[in-house]
């Protein structure tokens, strides 16, 4: 083995330097992508979630003659066998008022319920907030102020 062979077995640190560079590069790039799709993957949930409580509002009512007025109403029960108090038809995250990184809330009215769902770290698991009731319309907000019912409808430009 010449000397010259005995040198070039390594990567010289300027070779390392200049491919540690080039991978911060590409993960400086894709990193505010991965966080776009994580916070929008979060407000897909947040709109199939209540999409869900309206499934089962219709369902609830059906089997106790008036809508849920909690989140709890519909959740699983401590024990024993589904009541109105407790109905089972929702999994016990979106009954305790979070999922997917979005607050849910649920109050009933004199005719029905509304729904409100907000991030709950505005900007990092959402950028939006949504509003619906017993009408199935869902509304959106751009902004940390909850949407409310003059708020846009969900996908109208």
């Amino acid at each position: 083995m010449t000397n010259s062979d005995k040198r070039r077995r390594g990567f010289s640190l300027i070779e390392l330097l200049i491919v540690i560079a080039i991978i911060l590069i590409i993960v400086t790039v894709a990193l505010p992508k991965l966080n776009n799709a994580t916070r929008y993957a979060h407000e897909t949930a947040a709109v199939k979630a209540i999409q869900t409580i309206h499934t089962v509002q219709v369902q609830y009512n059906s089997q106790y003659g008036h809508y849920a007025t909690s989140l709890a109403e519909l959740g699983p029960p401590a024990s024993g066998a589904p009541t109105a108090a407790a109905s089972d038809l929702i999994g016990n995250d979106l009954a305790q008022g979070e999922k997917s990184g979005y607050k849910f809330t649920m109050t009933g009215t004199p005719g029905g319920y509304v729904i409100n769902a907000v991030p709950v770290t505005y900007g990092s698991s959402g950028t939006r907030t949504f509003y619906s009731d017993q009408s199935m319309v869902i509304r959106e907000n751009y902004g940390a102020e909850p949407a409310t019912p003059t708020s846009k409808e969900l996908g109208s430009h």
